[in-house]
């Protein structure tokens, strides 16, 4: 027992930090059950008043949240369920970290690509599938890929939650008064600078583009369009020091460093790429779909923004992936943890979910809703984009470069290192760490 001790500490000390994580291919919207024809997980009502934790780091989604909680309290009035919100994602899986090394996780939580497998492989998460087959729960309603991202050696440990693509956002008035077009989603590159350089007024403090040191909402994108990969199909080399990759890199340090159009990594990191657009002070902003309700509550871009297709190079490229709830081993109420974590993957859930624009719902035949619930927003984009989306890359332990990219790719983003020369080093370390996993 000291030995497993000692070794799942090593490995937690790891964890990754990030708001989301990988997805596992294929297009999400498509095959499986039709949700009409589906019936309801059969649940239980517990015989005993138990409360459960749930914990979730996205302040917009607590108010969908809260009336999923208030569904389910009617149907099992005995479960009592109490959000534990932590502010960022960041912050919450160095949370999380340190309550799995304690062996004090949560009753419920919202779980990533990028962590599934050490949470999982490090016996910190309770497996459903028999819970799934004695239930009834039919698995086609949810995109086989996230299925399979949450299956780890043979077994299920989560029910999609909801599933994320990323589009470019654009300040129509900014672009109305500089007389650019707005992007139709066949813009390349070439026309993201060109319109970015006719953007920026550095007299004024406005930039064209924010040039965020971001893997899901930029770099991963545009690695993919010049037709790269950051990791092998078979999670056993780096696609980082590929020419396709590192172009992909350098399109985003291009924006800083030669054509002088995006705000700088130290200005970015003084004040967020998001409140930069949030504030008119940036015309262009790559962010997933989850910010659709964050800017259709914003006062000032709920009516001056929306949102186009990712622009191409080589080919059309973006990154899925999706979010699950896991229940955690140590739950002291596994059977009222499973009919709550049921609950949240029925189309009664799914349907809150998009019903308020909080985010993509995994369960199939909901996402129109979610189109629908903010109507000023061309948000049928993400939905779109799914035809040629790729997964979120990941891989056991991706948290170790994850960390080498942080590292690295600064350096970069400041014009410390050239870009190619980030791109390689973290390539080289990056395959060290590869070839432990095991």
């Amino acid at each position: 027992m000291k030995k497993r001790s000692m070794a799942v500490m090593a490995a937690f000390a790891l964890a990754a930090a990030g708001c989301s994580g990988g997805s596992g291919g294929a297009n999400p919207s498509s095959g499986g059950a039709k949700p009409a024809d589906s019936a309801p997980a059969k649940t239980e009502a517990p015989a005993k008043q138990v409360t459960l934790s749930y914990a979730l780091w996205d302040k917009n989604q607590v108010p969908a949240m809260e009336e999923i909680i208030k569904k389910f309290k009617e149907k099992q009035p005995n479960i009592d369920v109490k959000i534990e919100l932590t502010p960022s994602g960041k912050e919450y899986w160095q949370k999380m970290e340190t309550a799995a090394i304690g062996g004090t996780l949560p009753d419920v939580l919202w779980m990533n690509g990028p962590n599934i497998v050490k949470y999982a492989s490090n016996g910190m998460l309770m497996a459903i599938g028999d819970q799934v087959k004695a239930s009834g729960l039919d698995l086609k309603n949810y995109p086989e890929s996230l299925v399979n991202l949450y299956t780890v050696g043979g077994k299920l440990y989560g029910i999609p939650k909801d599933f994320d693509t990323v589009g470019m956002w654009y300040n129509k008035k900014m672009f109305d008064e500089a007389g650019v077009k707005y992007p139709d989603g066949n813009w390349d590159w070439n026309a993201v600078v060109e319109a970015a350089k006719k953007l920026t007024n550095p007299g004024k403090g406005v930039w064209g583009i924010a040039a965020d040191m971001n893997s899901q909402e930029a770099y991963y994108n545009t690695i993919i369009q010049a037709g790269g990969g950051v990791i092998s199909d078979d999670k056993k080399k780096s696609g980082y020091d590929s020419p396709e990759a590192i172009a992909g890199l350098k399109f985003w340090t291009d924006l800083i460093h030669v054509h002088k159009v995006s705000p700088t990594l130290a200005q970015m990191t003084d004040t967020t790429p998001i409140k930069l657009f949030e504030s008119g002070k940036v015309a262009m902003l790559w962010a997933g779909s989850w910010n659709a309700i964050e800017f259709a509550k914003n006062e000032f871009t709920k009516d001056k923004v929306d949102v186009a297709a990712l622009p191409k190079q080589k080919q059309q490229g973006v990154v899925i992936h999706g979010l699950a709830n896991v229940i955690s081993a140590k739950t002291k109420n596994p059977k009222e943890a499973w009919t709550f974590v049921s609950f949240l993957g029925s189309k009664e859930a799914a349907e809150i979910l998009a019903k308020t624009g909080t985010v993509i719902p995994a369960f199939n035949g909901t996402q129109t809703t979610w189109v629908k619930s903010t109507p000023q927003f061309n948000l049928q984009v993400y939905i779109d984009m799914l035809s040629y989306s790729k997964p979120y890359p990941v891989s056991k332990d991706t948290s170790k470069w994850n960390n080498l990219e942080t590292e690295y790719f600064k350096k970069a983003w400041t014009g410390e290192l050239k870009i190619e020369d980030a791109a390689k080093q973290v390539a080289t370390k990056m395959n060290e760490f590869l070839a432990q996993e095991k």
